[in-house]
Parts: structure tokens; sequence; C-alpha cells
């Protein structure tokens, strides 16, 4: 019986077990992130968060425990000069699991685990996020007098609707405002085909910015609403972060390897 037992024993022997995982750990360390089965994933944190919260305290004796579980001088070494550093200050949750759908052929559901400190894109959000101060709207006339006055001069001219435009014979005429900016081509990132492209599109989606802000829920109402089958949306925010951004070589990086490396 199982009774106590809740460690996935992945079809595997005990040896072949752990050999797995500490090659998966030393992957981990060495690339950031990686993509595996959802299984092998949770099991991979429960291997790795451990060694993680150990390293962060440089001792002797904690790299000769780590040592026991990797078993490569390398991986040491990178543990304790660069990600040590990183996570002084995360009390645990060292890992993120992003689900990626099922895998093609036996059905496997597929994620990628990474080191929730080496997300450059989402620890930029978050930090752009924290520098945002709430304002309250307590205090009736006066408060809203006081907001009022810090309007920017560049937040008033945003929300004119029409343009004045001197004319060759020097009298003022009303222009409609035209949008510059234009649609982005949506199709750049990973898993948005042309019929997606159009449905985002019908639904007023343009642009990576506005596609950034959406949750994979909403992405994927706009999708089924279309008569589109339902994808996995998980990082599709984050690739339009960083389109929005303009990261796209690093954009193209990570694309790379969510189709390259699959188990």
């Amino acid at each position: 019986m199982r009774h106590g037992k809740k460690h996935n024993h992945l079809g595997r022997t005990t040896s072949h077990r752990h050999a797995l995982l500490k090659n998966m750990a030393s992957s981990l360390i060495i690339h950031k992130r990686i993509e595996t089965t959802l299984a092998k994933a949770k099991e991979l944190q429960k291997y790795i968060d451990p060694l993680l919260t150990r390293s962060k305290e440089d001792t002797t004796h904690n790299r000769r425990v780590i040592f026991s579980y990797l078993s490569n001088k390398d991986i040491i070494k990178e543990l304790f000069s660069t990600i040590s550093d990183k996570i002084a200050d995360r009390p645990g949750g060292y890992t993120r699991i992003i689900k990626l759908g099922q895998r093609q052929g036996d059905a496997a559901e597929m994620c990628m685990v990474e080191l929730v400190d080496f997300n450059e894109t989402t620890l930029a959000m978050a930090a752009e996020k924290a520098t945002k101060t709430r304002r309250s709207r307590r205090g009736g006339k006066k408060a809203d007098a006081a907001v009022s006055t810090n309007i920017a001069e560049s937040d008033i001219v945003d929300t004119v609707a029409e343009v004045i435009v001197e004319t060759t014979d020097d009298k003022p005429k009303i222009e409609e405002p035209t949008d510059t900016a234009g649609a982005d081509d949506l199709k750049i990132i990973e898993g948005i085909g042309s019929k997606i492209a159009e449905a985002f599109e019908v639904a007023g989606i343009t642009t990576f910015a506005q596609l950034a802000e959406m949750s994979p829920e909403s992405m994927n109402e706009v999708i089924t609403g279309a008569g589109i089958a339902s994808k996995s949306t998980e990082t599709w925010s984050q690739q339009a972060a960083m389109a929005r951004d303009g990261k796209m070589n690093e954009l193209k990086i990570w694309q790379d390897e969510l189709n390259g490396g699959r188990e």
C-alpha cells in the first residue's frame, strides 16, 4: 500500500529517478528555465527548493551537502556565485511552473519550470506596478480639486478630442486626430496564427500593449467566441510585454526555448 507516500515514482526505479532529478536540477541551475512534463516539474520543485535554501548560506558544509546531490563542481559554482545572491531575500518559492498545454503524441501535460528571480520581464512588470500610487477619492470636492491641479499638461493634451491646425489662409481648422501608431503584428507571438489574430482584431485587440494586459482566461474567451479551439495562452501576455518593450531578440530566444528541448 502507498499510505503516507506522497512522492511520485515517475515510473522509474529509485536510482533512475534520482539521476533524472539530478540532471533536471543541474539544467535548471545552468539555463534558469527548462521545459518538461508537469509530473516531473512538481517532483523537481520538491527536489531543488531545499538545495536553493541551503545555498543562501555559503559554508563548506552546505557546499558538500549540495555536491552530494548534484555531483558537479561547475553547478555548485554557479549556484553559490550567481543564484544565491539573487534569492538571498526570498523566503522560499524560488521556482515557478507555467503550463504549456498537452504534448502531441501522448497528450502529456507539458510545462516550463523557471527560477522566479531570473525572469526579467516579470520583474520589470512587478517593479513598474510597485511604483504606481493609489489616489483616494475621500475628502469630497477639496480632494477632487487637489487631484485636478496635479494633472500634468501632457495628460490634458492627450484627452483633447480635436486638434486645431493652422491653414494656409491663417484661419483655424478643426481636424480629427489620427492614429499614427497603427496596429501591431500579433502573429509574432508564438502560438498566434492568422485566424486568432483576426479574432483579436474583431475584439478590438490590435496592439502588443493591449494583449499584455489580458489574462489567459480572457484570451481563451475571445478565441472560443470566434469558433476556434481553445489554445494554451499562458505565455502570450509575457511575450506581448517583451514585444511591446522592443525586446525582440530576447523574445526570439525564449520562443526558440519554447519550441525546442521537449522531453
